[in-house]
């Protein structure tokens, strides 16, 4: 391991590139991820390092340079340390890949057993391939066991053609799991069953998800001739999957013959094929590897500075490279609306979105080959209360609008007209709120409103009435924002048309019927508003060849009430070309926060916004160059990811220093919804207590604004960041670690990421006793030939320790000692001041025994005796080391009391 086998690469072309033979030895390598201190949030992830440059090469205008023209602003770069064993590096595209080919003995009809060890985003909206014999193309499909948007799927075909499936929700999961699915083809109830598992690893033990997935009749497997692959590529629909592959099996029947037995963890890097162990020949796609490489930085380089000695014999260029947070912090152009973003997308004949500024004089196109709208009485830029759009204009009454919407390929037998609009009131006689007119039997559509009635009129190109009909309304198609949605069908020689409204966010309604003669196709927008209409505002014109209101679903109010993790997902997708996002939910069984209205706002606020409502990390993986989001949940009750031992060389090396301070104190919370109201969580009691000294620590208010879905989250959200804010526990700003000097650590280290929980036993008897326990919110590390340091920014992981149903204990509302007791007293008279009585020993046997803390020592509680207060307590001392002696009054709680969860 040391000297360090540190290596660097940028990407030249196409190519990752090692670098590492011109990178200084004399200067470590120095990595910053997360966030640097407990307040701040994660920043860009920081590499520095220094390359030699006496030949020029890293000299991007130099066109001596085997690099020429090839490296310069944002170049990739990436720096890896060896891992403890080798894993088959996949990209996500058709020619990353490890396969064998068909064989009899995969050739399984019957019962059959998949399983996967793999390091991957589970919770990825893209279907991913991970294991099968699947082509579907050629009608040879098997088996398949793929993931998507947190789903396992089992996959099989009875005939090389049709589909069956099994599917369950993924539980949350670590990085690196592995998945399993059996399939009973004949469970002798005259059906099939299929089963899905998880477990760390592929030695178990196995975890069920979900239940059992059965149905009737009987089925089977098709033996087809397509090779079996990890990370399947002929499947339609399927992206084979993005990330590392450890081992794969395929089982003839359930815990059966291992027919298959794929397992990079013993090749060595670069082997591109193999033979394993169940006779099986694997050959290694052109895009994926074999490595045994952890990563530790995956950015940019942003300049390429070059710096030289007075000789000019010593040249060299600092490198600095950044993660993505960087480049996309440059710039600060908003995303547009979430309708103009949506609805291009759904290919509008003719698209308006009216958010032109004030000033305009016609509506701007996004659609090249679609002239503006022509107005008139328009002022825009004067109305941006609609959720999902940017400010709209205010229409005069007697206002015009005119557009032309070309021809759409081929004959139309389908099309639908879409406008949002809002008034002050009801007018009270007929006022024409939109026309259009079309090439069909139906030459000219007119809405008209008033109090309580619509009429829908089509007429003729002689002017002679086609349709007319009326319809009541209720008063809440003037009231907010409303939508207009007119769809026509044509099927033979019979026309259907429809009208809806939607009232945005609320409800919808409307009114349709037929007529003889021909759809057409909408040629042209021609409205006239009706004098009567009173404080007219309109918008997001649009003409789709499609009976269809999907794009404007749910974007008309800013996609209001989406999760965090929803918004991510949906932003990931919508700005794949920007950024790569992945995600870890901690609880799949429990929605993340849910978010207000997305309003126009750079990427990275918008994705910002969405973690700080939720409340957990948002962060630049080390392994990829994008983002990476970890949920509030999978911050609770985590397992210990770095065991560390203060009395062990190089685990704990100086400094150790807990600080008491108020960096986050915050004893008075107000956090206030977004367009909505407020809610106050106040700290009047404690040490930590809005009270002024000796009795509490003073006021140390904070006042937040949170994207929120509705006004009883802010009560909720409150009581969490004062609980957070006030932790009575010493944080440690620095906890550092010698991997040169704990090597046994290296695996440890290199399988945590930010956020993940790091403990010190056996502290130094000066600091208080017990484990101290934190989480790790961002690091600085320091690659040297032979050095490898890590020190950590750390936060308390207690107030993180929630409560768990049928688990956790909930503390007293107050309890004291009624009477002193000395250094080794093992019986205790225990006072209740606030609340009911300690449960007893006789009435509630498996509660014990459990611990409390009095005075700083913690005490196990054996038995529990009396039915009222002072109630007697049996207890061993000094479970912590601490023995003394307590006064009466001294307060004792539960050492660890359930927290509830936000």
């Amino acid at each position: 391991m040391f000297p360090l086998d540190r290596r660097t690469e940028f990407r030249v072309g196409d190519t990752w590139t090692d670098v590492t033979g011109d990178v200084r030895e004399s200067e470590p390598i120095t990595i910053d991820r997360g966030a640097k201190s407990e307040s701040a949030k994660a920043g860009p992830s920081r590499l520095t390092l220094k390359l030699n440059n006496r030949h020029g090469k890293y000299s991007p205008r130099n066109p001596m340079s085997p690099y020429y023209g090839l490296i310069g602003r944002n170049t990739p770069v990436r720096v890896s340390v060896p891992g403890p064993e080798s894993y088959l590096q996949l990209e996500g595209n058709t020619n990353s890949y490890a396969r064998t080919p068909d064989a009899a003995a995969l050739d399984i009809t019957g019962d059959i057993d998949l399983r996967v060890e793999a390091t991957a985003d589970w919770y990825s909206p893209v279907s991913q391939a991970l294991l099968g014999k699947w082509d579907s193309a050629g009608n040879r499909r098997s088996y398949l066991l793929r993931i998507i948007d947190g789903l396992l799927i089992l996959n099989w075909s009875e005939a090389g053609t049709s589909t069956a499936f099994a599917s369950h929700t993924l539980p949350a999961l670590p990085r690196r799991a592995a998945l399993r699915a059996t399939l009973d083809v004949n469970n002798g109830a005259g059906g099939f069953t299929g089963r899905l598992y998880w477990a760390p690893s592929m030695d178990g033990p196995w975890e069920p998800i979900g239940g059992d997935l059965s149905n009737t009749p009987a089925t089977s497997i098709y033996a087809g001739t397509a090779p079996l692959e990890v990370a399947p590529i002929l499947a339609s629909g399927v992206t084979p999957m993005a990330g590392r592959v450890h081992r794969a099996e395929v089982r003839a029947g359930i815990g059966g013959t291992v027919v298959a037995a794929f397992d990079a963890r013993a090749q060595p890097e670069g082997t591109t094929s193999w033979t394993d162990t169940a006779g099986r020949t694997w050959t290694v796609g052109p895009d994926a590897t074999i490595t045994d490489r952890q990563y530790r930085f995956h950015g940019e380089v942003s300049s390429w500075p070059s710096r030289w000695d007075v000789s000019g014999a010593d040249v060299w260029v600092p490198i600095e490279a950044a993660g993505i947070r960087r480049r996309l912090g440059q710039g600060q152009k908003a995303l547009d609306s979430t309708l103009r973003r949506r609805i291009p997308a759904f290919g509008p004949l003719a698209y308006w979105p009216c958010e032109d500024d004030d000033g305009a004089t016609h509506a701007y196109s996004p659609i090249e080959t679609v002239a503006p709208l022509e107005v008139t009485g328009f002022r825009f830029g004067q109305d941006s209360t609609l959720a999902g759009s940017s400010a709209l204009p205010a229409v005069e009454a007697g206002a015009r609008m005119t557009g032309l919407v070309p021809a759409p390929a081929g004959t139309p037998n389908q099309w639908s007209v879409h406008m949002v609009y809002a008034v002050d009131s009801a007018p009270g006689s007929d006022a024409e709120f939109l026309s259009w007119q079309t090439s069909g039997t139906v030459h000219r559509w007119q809405i008209l409103q008033r109090t309580g009635v619509a009429t829908i009129r089509g007429y003729d190109v002689d002017d002679a009435l086609v349709v007319n009909q009326a319809v009541g309304i209720g008063s809440d198609v003037f009231e907010g924002w409303q939508r207009f949605y007119f769809w026509v069908t044509q099927s033979g020689g019979t026309v259907t048309w429809r009208l809806d409204w939607y009232n945005i966010g609320g409800a919808a309604g409307g009114i349709g019927s037929t007529y003889s003669g021909t759809a057409g196709r909408v040629t042209r927008i021609d409205t006239t508003f009706g004098a009567s209409v009173s404080g007219l505002k309109v918008g997001h014109l649009s003409v789709i060849p499609l009976a269809s209101t999907g794009a404007y679903t749910s974007a008309d109010h800013g996609f209001s009430g989406e999760t965090a993790l929803n918004r991510l997902r949906r932003l990931a997708l919508e700005e794949s070309s920007q950024i790569a996002l992945s995600w870890r939910d901690g609880d799949t069984t429990t929605n993340t926060e849910l978010l207000g209205p997305q309003r126009p706002a750079t990427l990275l606020s918008l994705l910002q916004e969405a973690a700080d409502t939720d409340g957990g990390i948002q962060f630049e993986p080390a392994d990829r160059f994008g983002l990476a989001y970890r949920d509030r949940a999978s911050l609770y009750n985590q397992p210990v990811a770095l065991a560390l031992d203060y009395t062990e060389p190089g685990e704990v090396p100086p400094p150790l220093e807990p600080v008491e301070d108020d960096q986050r104190l915050r004893n008075d919370v107000t956090v206030t919804r977004s367009g909505g109201s407020s809610a106050r969580a106040v700290d009047e009691t404690g040490p930590l207590s809005v009270q002024p000294p000796p009795d509490g620590v003073g006021i140390y208010d904070e006042s937040v604004t949170l994207s929120l879905a509705n006004d009883t989250q802010p009560a909720r959200i409150a009581g969490w960041r004062l609980h957070l804010g006030t932790w009575d526990e010493a944080r440690y700003p620095m906890i550092t670690v010698w991997l040169h000097a704990a090597p046994h650590l290296i695996n440890s280290v290199l399988g945590m990421d930010i956020g993940d929980r790091v403990q010190i036993s056996n502290p130094p008897p000066w600091l208080p006793p017990g484990v101290i326990d934190q989480h790790m919110h961002g690091y600085t590390e320091r690659l040297g030939l032979f050095e490898w340091a890590l020190a950590m920014n750390c936060a308390p992981a207690g107030p993180w320790q929630v409560g768990v149903v049928e688990e956790a204990r909930a503390d007293t509302d107050g309890s004291e000692l009624a009477a002193g007791v000395s250094s080794s007293d093992t019986s205790w008279q225990v006072a209740v001041t606030a609340g009911p009585l300690w449960v007893t020993s006789a009435a509630h046997p498996t509660l014990f025994p459990f611990s409390v803390m009095c005075g700083g020592e913690e005490v196990t509680v054996t038995a529990i005796t009396g039915a009222s207060s002072p109630q007697t307590f049996t207890v061993v001392r000094s479970v912590n080391g601490i023995a003394k002696s307590h006064s009466a009054g001294a307060a004792l709680h539960l050492t660890r009391p359930a927290i509830i969860a936000l």
